[in-house]
């Protein structure tokens, strides 16, 4: 996430500006920046239209657009046959230098296979799901669509399940955490069962107890951002995905918004009235609220390591534990966000010819050369509620 606006500079720069400002001025500011639509429009229509009127296979694609992933880019598409439906990669939407490898793609399109697996069996609906893109992600992509599972649905028992009513109310939540509200006890315990025997995952949990790590990956997150905004290439290939205006948000109806960034509600209006910040000052804002917010306040702080980094079934099936693990927290009333600075910077410093630093000082926490983090997050309480996300419509995503 490339932005991150402080309380000074808000306040400071809000009060200069809201003096500067005439009423007529402000007023269209307002207007055009969607100070006073937060969550309204279009663009966020997914959300508000759930639980979907359809059943069946449709149903589970709009389960689907719903689903965590990375930056917001909705790397996805859908083609539904019958009581099949064919999960594609739409390689328009990559990262490029923050993802060279899509491997944050595959994640993204696990977190998909989950809510639809978990929308399949609240329908009466057995969902099997085959992989199909077999080639390592390291080879090139040169197709726009990528044939990555397929869902085979057949007759079964009807069960709504606890994740799948929190499929709408998982949030990305990046703003501060109660630090003064402890975790449940046991949370690690439980988080730990919802990892599948088969296939090998393994999820590191630093937490109470683990401050030492904890501290220690949360510094390698701060320094990982910083050489994020250091190489001008990542920064700028995440940036074209902040939407800075309402109607941008409307427009295309995908990336960060000001309205996610989990400002408190006053702050949040100031920053959609002030002009856009410079690429420079919203990097130098990013890098501070990771530093002082995402890792100060996050009580807890995890990993989800795969034997292969580049092996598209396990970023699937680690993009499928994510999700699980997101929509387990929101039922027990708690928020996550990805914090995946240092995974994206294993792959850069790979694509790059650097020296593995990053990979190094991860294999350090893990404890294993053999297991290798591919996503890293945080958890704890929420200081104050998060914002919905923009998202895509069914017309949109669908393949014909």
């Amino acid at each position: 996430m490339k932005f991150e606006m402080t309380r000074r500079r808000l306040l400071g720069a809000g009060l200069t500006g809201l003096g500067t400002l005439t009423g007529g001025g402000l007023a269209w500011r307002s207007w055009h920046n969607g100070v006073f639509a937060v969550g309204e429009g279009p663009a966020y229509a997914p959300w508000q239209s759930w639980p979907p009127a359809d059943e069946g296979p449709l149903a589970l694609v709009k389960a689907g657009i719903l689903a965590s992933n990375a930056h917001n880019t909705q790397p996805w598409r859908f083609q539904v046959d019958g009581e099949t439906i064919t999960l594609y990669a739409d390689h328009s939407r990559h990262l490029g230098s923050f993802d060279p490898y899509r491997r944050e793609m595959m994640l993204s399109l696990g977190c998909v296979l989950e809510n639809m697996v978990q929308a399949a069996r609240a329908q009466g609906l057995e969902a099997e799901v085959s992989a199909t893109s077999i080639r390592p992600l390291t080879r090139p992509r040169e197709e726009t669509l990528e044939r990555v599972a397929v869902l085979g649905l057949s007759p079964g028992q009807a069960a709504t399940s606890d994740l799948f009513t929190a499929i709408p109310e998982r949030h990305t939540h990046r703003g501060a955490y109660d630090t003064a509200r402890a975790l449940p006890g046991g949370l690690e315990e439980e988080l730990q069962a919802l990892v599948p025997a088969d296939p090998p995952l393994r999820l590191f949990l630093f937490g109470p107890g683990a401050e030492a790590e904890r501290d220690r990956l949360g510094k390698l997150i701060v320094s990982s951002t910083q050489a994020i905004i250091d190489d001008r290439q990542m920064a700028r290939d995440s940036a074209r995905w902040f939407r800075f205006d309402w109607q941008a948000v409307q427009e295309h109806r995908d990336g960060v918004t000001l309205d996610a960034v989990g400002l408190p509600p006053l702050l949040n209006a100031l920053a959609k009235i002030l002009p856009a910040p410079s690429g420079e000052e919203a990097d130098q804002q990013w890098l501070k609220g990771t530093r002082e917010v995402h890792v100060a306040t996050a009580p807890l702080l995890g990993m989800i390591a795969v034997p292969d980094l580049y092996d598209p079934a396990a970023a699937l099936q680690a993009g499928r534990l994510w999700q699980r693990l997101h929509l387990w927290l929101t039922s027990k009333g708690l928020v996550a966000q990805p914090l995946n600075q240092p995974a994206e910077r294993v792959d850069r410093e790979a694509q790059t010819g650097a020296p593995p630093r990053t990979a190094e000082q991860l294999a350090a926490l893990t404890g294993d050369a053999a297991w290798h983090p591919t996503f890293v997050f945080r958890a704890g309480h929420a200081a104050e509620p998060a914002r919905l996300s923009p998202r895509r419509s069914l017309d949109a995503v669908l393949v014909t």
